[in-house]
């Protein structure tokens, strides 16, 4: 694995039918999907959503959160879309914002689960163990990309990186830290994790509001985590705020709501009921 990066050169294009191009960042963004739907559904039999509820809510999330990705990368990088308008939608070329998506999904559960008179905390911590699977699968689209690489390393895990898509300070530079690598192995640890407390959980009965809290905050805390260190290494363009890149200030947000849901579990008081 470690010399295949080392020496293998990607391209992003998977395959072509004459003027038609399949890109691999789309392929592993639809994986990606596919993987978080088939969780997803899995465990909604235990956690008594019905498949038909839980089907227009994966529809909304994926069309919601595939625009909010859009929408915050957009703007994190406004000068540079003002100068190119077209490639606002290039998508295949990259560009979807992590953040942005979890945060219109966040909004997209908070209406539908009041809609649907369901609690939106159970409907985030049923879909957050699928969203992990996703992030580890949809950041090898990156990775054929070629972009939002690290630092220059020596190491034998370091990736090639084209001139062109070299940032001009590292132009001298030939193989990069995989950051794209470190975060798929990181989102994978959580889904693992994730997974393991559903599992416990259900054998237990205890799937409730409680533990419903608990696994949402978990995801939450954990990511950022991963994505706060993980930006220390990132050499993509990003807006630095207080000496911190944007990612980062975003993170130490989420951290710190997220702790506090932890800390002070507004179910506490049904950690042992049923949900």
């Amino acid at each position: 694995m470690i010399n295949w990066l080392h020496t293998f050169q990607p391209q992003p294009i998977l395959f072509s039918f004459d003027f038609i191009h399949i890109y691999w960042y789309g392929f592993f963004i639809v994986l990606g999907i596919i993987s978080a739907l088939i969780v997803s559904f899995k465990l909604a039999q235990y956690y008594r959503v019905d498949s038909e509820s839980l089907f227009d809510l994966s529809f909304w999330l994926i069309i919601n959160g595939l625009i909010g990705a859009r929408i915050y990368d957009i703007f994190l990088q406004l000068p540079y879309y003002i100068s190119n308008p077209s490639a606002v939608f290039k998508v295949w070329q990259g560009g979807l914002a992590i953040h942005g998506a979890i945060i219109a999904s966040f909004i997209t559960i908070y209406f539908f689960a009041k809609k649907q008179k369901i609690s939106s905390w159970k409907l985030i911590s049923l879909v957050v163990p699928g969203l992990a699977l996703a992030q580890a699968i949809g950041r090898f689209g990156n990775y054929f990309n070629q972009e939002l690489f690290g630092l220059p390393t020596s190491q034998p895990w370091g990736i090639p990186i084209d001139l062109a898509n070299r940032p001009l300070e590292y132009l001298g530079n030939s193989f990069f830290q995989p950051t794209f690598l470190y975060e798929s192995f990181g989102c994978l640890l959580i889904f693992i994790l994730l997974v393991s407390l559903n599992i416990f959980l259900i054998k237990q009965g205890k799937l409730n509001n409680y533990y419903f809290v608990l696994m949402a905050s978990l995801y939450m805390v954990l990511y950022s985590i991963l994505r706060f260190a993980l930006e220390f290494i990132r050499i993509d363009f990003s807006p630095i705020f207080l000496g911190l890149r944007w990612p980062q200030i975003i993170s130490l947000v989420f951290i710190l709501i997220f702790l506090g849901f932890l800390i002070f579990n507004p179910h506490a008081k049904t950690k042992n009921d049923r949900a």
